[in-house]
């Protein structure tokens, strides 16, 4: 892969990173509802899964995948249920049981980046569509017949900036937005927006599921 296929690749995966979806709600809202370390995490579990689709579709493995459809569907819906469940809390939550600076220490942290981790994680596997998008996309950049190593370290280069640092970037500016929305007392109407949007997203997936 030459300087010139590399550089579009990138400009093409990060155009796609930047668009919203159901991973990037998922990004805000945890970010917003437990700070900036959680969207963080999520961040981290979307590039996990998609260097999985990334490695498959390189490894022409895309094919068995396809025949555990049923596994990733369920994942999915597992997903999509997380997301209606946390529209839901952030829905219904008072704004002294869901603040924007609950402190550090009254929050199992741990246990928090954790779980933030595998929702990103999940959403990411629930797309089983993202391996065939790879799939179509890679052979236009470099020969997958004759795949060098090298090849493909910047593949997944590409995939851990454009998708990790486009992820972290909204954990950022929704962290500091949720802060900002703190000083002007519009705590309650941050959370019951991104409540909006996690509902919104976990019936999509469901919908286009």
């Amino acid at each position: 892969m030459g300087a010139i296929e590399a550089l579009s690749l990138f400009l093409i995966m990060l155009s796609l990173a930047l668009i919203p979806g159901a991973s990037v709600a998922l990004v805000v809202s945890r970010s917003v509802t437990h700070g900036i370390l959680n969207g963080i995490s999520v961040s981290l579990g979307i590039v996990l899964g998609d260097l999985i689709f990334v490695l498959l579709a390189l490894s022409g493995l895309s094919m068995i995948a396809e025949t555990m459809g049923w596994l990733f569907l369920s994942i999915k819906y597992i997903g999509a249920t997380y997301l209606l469940w946390l529209g839901y809390t952030l829905l219904t939550s008072k704004p002294s049981e869901s603040s924007t600076t609950i402190p550090v220490k009254n929050l199992n942290q741990r246990g928090s980046l954790v779980t933030s981790f595998l929702a990103g994680f999940f959403i990411t596997l629930g797309d089983i569509k993202a391996i065939f998008f790879y799939v179509s996309l890679f052979p236009t950049f470099v020969n997958l017949q004759a795949l060098l190593p090298t090849d493909v370290l910047i593949i997944v280069f590409v995939t851990i900036v454009t998708v990790g640092g486009v992820k972290t970037v909204y954990a950022i500016s929704a962290s500091k937005i949720a802060s900002m929305s703190k000083g002007c007392h519009l705590e309650s109407k941050t959370k019951k927006a991104a409540g909006c949007f996690m509902i919104g997203a976990g019936g999509y997936l469901i919908v286009k599921a």
